[in-house]
């Protein structure tokens, strides 16, 4: 989902997106990856380039020219398929080497969860502390992340650009999430929240979505006027404003 936000925060590579391309599935995943690279390098930076590495064959982590970044590379399901997309989230800074605990974290706060591959850093390889994690993914509600540390200079960290956006069907689940999520309540505005990790969430209620599409513009200004003052929706007062109670 996208969205005009204004320009208080930027894309950063904080938080970016695998693209997998997988020659046991596609017998031109190679040529495609590199169309797509091709694309995206247009008026994009390169942040690693696209070559060979010791995890892949072809690989390359590029900013397209919006600022979001990607990762394309070139893989091997061996029996364990993942998306074609795949969120990616890298701890820096103060949160460096946190990825295993903010995994285990997510993995405990919601339903279907699991845990996929786990690469360590061994010894030797500073600044990287041996132990954190290269590289992890795991699964929850059927939606895959990875996540890494990353001990070198960034001048960057989590942001409200990019957030999490979770689809509730009532208000015990916003009620559930929100309690287990938000970590800072200066930063609650309008369903979003940051966890202690500094990940930003949106606790969304699927009758949201549904009053805004079906809304008049009466009952839109309403709605809006209504969630512009909430830090948690409430449900029953987003519906009493969507009709004019």
């Amino acid at each position: 989902m996208a969205i005009n936000g204004g320009p208080n925060f930027q894309f950063n590579p904080s938080i970016s997106f695998f693209v997998n391309f997988d020659p046991s599935i596609d017998k031109n995943a190679r040529e495609k990856l590199d169309q797509l690279w091709e694309k995206l390098s247009q008026d994009g930076t390169p942040l690693m380039p696209l070559q060979e590495y010791p995890f892949s064959k072809r690989y390359g982590w590029i900013q397209d020219k919006y600022g979001l970044t990607w990762q394309l590379i070139l893989t091997n399901s061996e029996g364990k398929k993942r998306p074609f997309i795949i969120p990616s989230m890298m701890y820096v800074q103060e949160v460096c080497g946190k990825a295993e605990a903010a995994s285990d974290f997510y993995l405990s706060v919601f339903n279907d969860s699991r845990r996929g591959e786990i690469a360590r850093y061994p010894a030797g390889m500073e600044p990287e502390k041996e132990g954190t994690l290269i590289f992890t993914d795991f699964m929850i509600e059927n939606q895959w992340f990875a996540a890494m540390d990353s001990a070198q200079p960034h001048a960057f960290n989590f942001n409200e650009a990019i957030s999490l956006l979770v689809r509730c069907e009532n208000q015990e689940e916003i009620d559930y999430y929100w309690e287990k999520l938000s970590s800072d309540p200066k930063t609650e505005q309008c369903g979003w929240l940051k966890d202690k990790y500094g990940v930003s969430w949106q606790i969304w209620p699927e009758v949201m979505g549904e009053m805004m599409a079906d809304g008049t513009n009466e009952q839109l200004d309403r709605l809006t006027k209504a969630f512009l003052q909430m830090k948690k929706f409430d449900i029953e007062k987003l519906k009493e404003a969507h009709q004019g109670k």
